[in-house]
């Protein structure tokens, strides 16, 4: 991706999969008011602000309007911030209202029809398409295993998605003869060039052995004949290495900042 327009294609993201946004589940919706564009789910699903356009003057009450929103639904939220969102102390303002930030990770961007295409799975790793529930309960297992967390959410979400709306997600898990060892997601937004790769995990003992590189070319290759054009990651430390070695480039940085009711009173 050497010759893109690093500008334009950050535009084409925010406009589309921001600015645009559409909700995640059959279960949410998304909301735009006041230069703010937010999705509300209910308590299983994600919360939160995905674009705004804010200045210096206005950012303060448009912090608070969401906080009274979320807060009179009785739910958390996370406000998504890019690096290149105003204004510049957007990060400062919340985190003096009561949020708090997660990790950074790097918005990572690659054409799904370029080199990624190349990976595949080491012997004795197959990569198979999920399409029911059992299907889902092993994503759900390699997510439990591979960052420690809870999967109900994923259960759910996934369940509904291939139920409902199946065009708008693919699901793949690694299996090492009965065992899965890896899995992976791919939402798919109808309408825009871009596909969002989410959820790329591998066991202990697995890792190292380019098994999350060959999701990757999985999922690439579904998105390539779906008429993607981009593939969009939220990269953190140790899969931008890998993702930069697949041809994909670096556009902006991400870092979550989750608003806690309780947490956040503990603080004032």
């Amino acid at each position: 991706m050497d010759h893109v327009d690093h500008a334009a294609l950050l535009a084409l993201f925010d406009r589309d999969l921001r600015e645009g946004a559409r909700p995640d589940g059959p279960d949410a919706r998304v909301e735009r008011t006041g230069g703010v564009v937010r999705q509300v789910a209910d308590a299983q699903g994600w919360n939160g602000v995905l674009w705004s356009a804010l200045d210096e003057a206005g950012a303060e009450a448009a912090i608070a309007e969401q906080i009274r929103a979320y807060t009179g639904l009785g739910l958390d939220f996370e406000w998504k911030l890019y690096g290149h969102d105003r204004p510049a102390d957007l990060g400062q303002r919340l985190r003096a209202a009561g949020f708090t930030p997660g990790p950074q990770e790097t918005l990572m961007i690659g054409e799904a029809g370029g080199p990624v295409l190349d990976a595949e799975p080491p012997k004795g790793v197959r990569v198979l398409p999920v399409t029911d529930a059992p299907g889902v309960d092993l994503v759900a297992e390699v997510h439990e295993q591979a960052f420690g967390a809870d999967s109900t959410w994923l259960r759910r979400r996934l369940r509904a998605q291939l139920a409902t709306d199946p065009d708008t997600v693919v699901a793949v898990v690694a299996m090492a003869g009965d065992e899965p060892v890896s899995a992976a997601r791919m939402e798919l937004v109808p309408g825009t060039r871009f596909a969002g790769l989410w959820g790329g995990g591998t066991v202990e003992g697995w890792r190292g052995r380019g098994i999350y590189r060959a999701l990757v070319a999985h999922r690439a290759r579904v998105a390539a004949a779906r008429g993607y054009r981009y593939l969009q990651v939220d990269a953190s430390d140790q899969s931008r290495p890998i993702l930069e070695r697949l041809g994909f480039m670096p556009l902006t940085t991400t870092t979550p900042y989750v608003y806690e009711p309780g947490r956040a009173a503990a603080r004032s």
